[in-house]
């Protein structure tokens, strides 16, 4: 069985930092690219940032260009995100997701998901 299970979210002021991570279990993890996606209430999915399966490259969003980093330990098949200076906006359930970058659309296309976890930020 395929599972993906977030962890890490909580309640944040503005300004402060999260580490989310991402326990992965029943596919090759090591052999599959890794991103994390998130929905704002009312909001679709919004991709975030992504890792390569080796874990040598990553891409972020404009978003999250120079406060999150992304990671991933494939001997302990976990995938993380360090969050840091953490905005209002940020508020959003967080998702885990295998991903695969369309270079038709631009996109990226996601395969299994995790369950989620609540990240808010407010004072």
């Amino acid at each position: 069985e395929v599972r993906l299970v977030e962890s890490g979210g909580g309640l944040v002021q503005p300004g402060g930092s999260l580490r989310l991570s991402c326990a992965a279990s029943g596919f090759n993890f090591r052999s599959y690219d890794m991103s994390w996606v998130r929905q704002a209430p009312g909001k679709g999915p919004e991709w975030v940032s992504a890792i390569n399966s080796g874990g040598g490259a990553s891409w972020y969003a404009d978003s999250a260009k120079g406060r999150f980093t992304i990671s991933r330990d494939n001997a302990k098949n976990t995938l993380y995100l360090h969050m840091n200076a953490l905005k209002p906006e940020d508020t959003a359930v967080w998702y885990c997701a295998t991903s695969t970058f369309n270079t038709t659309s631009l996109q990226y296309e996601y395969g299994y998901w995790g369950q989620g976890t609540q990240v808010t930020v407010s004072s």
